[in-house]
């Protein structure tokens, strides 16, 4: 009986993927943020992995996101382009399924404001800009932050948008 135990037990923990309740519990606004900021490969791929392995309603519009952004990262053109396209498909069908979520319309603005010319992604920067400062005090405290930071070195955004005083 005590093997038929062992031997349950470990096809459970043998079947659960731990990197996967691991990831659920890592993903947060502020780090995903810290992340898109960072310009770093490795981080990039890991916030990739992480929301990959999430069950958050916004997942596909985040992935999106780190895809287009890893895109400005990689050396090999062909692979840029790739990423990109991937991560367009991503982002455009979450933003087209949450059109109201501000969120989305920051980070479109972000992808658009460093996008190369050649990748015909800059449609929606003035659009973006004013959904932003409109809804911007209904955003959570985390993409306010992120808003202010960003809009620091922003030839788009710019903190006086935002009425600071």
């Amino acid at each position: 009986m005590k093997y038929k135990v062992f031997i349950l037990l470990c096809i459970v923990v043998l079947c659960s993927n731990p990197m996967q309740v691991h990831a659920a519990k890592e993903f947060n606004k502020a780090a995903f943020y810290s992340v898109m900021a960072s310009g770093e490969l490795n981080k990039i791929d890991h916030e990739i992995e992480v929301v990959q392995n999430t069950a958050i309603a916004e997942k596909q519009g985040y992935e999106g996101a780190l895809l287009m952004r890893k895109a400005g990262l990689v050396p090999k053109p062909k692979d840029r382009l790739k990423y990109f396209k991937e991560g367009r498909i991503k982002f455009d069908g979450a933003i087209m399924a949450d059109a109201d979520n501000g969120e989305y319309h920051f980070l479109r603005l972000t992808i658009q404001e460093h996008a190369p010319n050649a990748v015909k992604y800059k449609g929606d920067l003035e659009k973006d800009k004013q959904f932003i400062v409109q809804h911007f005090k209904s955003m959570p405290a985390t993409v306010q932050k992120a808003i202010v930071e960003y809009s620091k070195n922003s030839g788009v955004l710019h903190r006086e948008d935002f009425n600071f005083g």
